[in-house]
């Protein structure tokens, strides 16, 4: 038995921190795996949340991530953890935006360009933003 169970797993060890934990506690980074042939990954949470550095009030977003692959995709309970670090941190939606598509392409070992991330703030004030960080088609 060659102690693969499917590709890109290996019964008994793993390869990523904060895969097969419960919780937060194992954090390590985003975690990437092998990509195993996808031209495309698009992952979506409205779990991200910061504090407005200003007024010191919540923001919600929903963040988008766009990229075509080359040799590695993003783990995504990584990605989940990453993004809730966010929660308490003072940053404007613009500044995160770019923000994430540095550390994303950065795991990813692609160019920034390669990266789209857009975030959509829930309205407060009356007003919704939305900000994308982009370069190119991904």
């Amino acid at each position: 038995m060659s102690g693969k169970s499917g590709i890109g797993e290996t019964r008994g060890t793993s390869p990523f921190v904060a895969l097969g934990h419960s919780g937060s506690t194992e954090y390590g980074g985003l975690e990437t795996f092998e990509n195993p042939g996808v031209t495309r990954v698009q992952m979506t949470s409205d779990e991200l949340a910061a504090i407005c550095p200003v007024t010191r009030q919540p923001d919600l977003y929903v963040v988008t991530i766009d990229y075509a692959p080359r040799l590695l995709c993003l783990e995504s309970k990584s990605l989940k953890l990453y993004l809730m670090q966010y929660r308490n941190e003072g940053v404007f939606c613009e500044s995160l935006a770019v923000k994430i598509r540095d550390d994303v392409a950065t795991a990813l070992e692609v160019e920034p360009s390669a990266v789209h991330v857009t975030l959509v703030q829930k309205a407060r004030g009356g007003i919704t933003i939305t900000a994308t960080a982009a370069t190119e088609s991904p």
